[in-house]
């Protein structure tokens, strides 16, 4: 019983492991598309940059991108160490 437990188990991980990968692919190509101008739903070159966070010169930066053609929202965490250096924000 405990051998149909644990494969169970394994097989559960493993596809919550492969989703989260599909996820993070999906994510990806719709930054790359929308770095070309695309938007990555309806493919026209009407993507917005809506709202920029920045947790100062160090971390991340979050980018909200919308398109107003057909409503395509979505917010990308980007690395931001662009402006750092020796500790002090440039």
């Amino acid at each position: 019983m405990d051998f149909y437990l644990l494969a169970f188990l394994l097989i559960i991980l493993s596809g919550s492991v492969l989703v989260y990968v599909y996820y993070l692919k999906e994510k990806k190509e719709d930054l790359a598309s929308i770095e070309r101008g695309f938007c990555p739903k309806c493919h026209h070159d009407s993507i917005e940059l809506v709202d920029q966070r920045s947790g100062g010169c160090s971390g991340p930066k979050l980018l909200s991108y919308e398109c107003p053609e057909c409503g395509y929202y979505n917010s990308f965490a980007v690395d931001g160490n662009s402006g750092c250096g020796s500790g002090r924000c440039r």
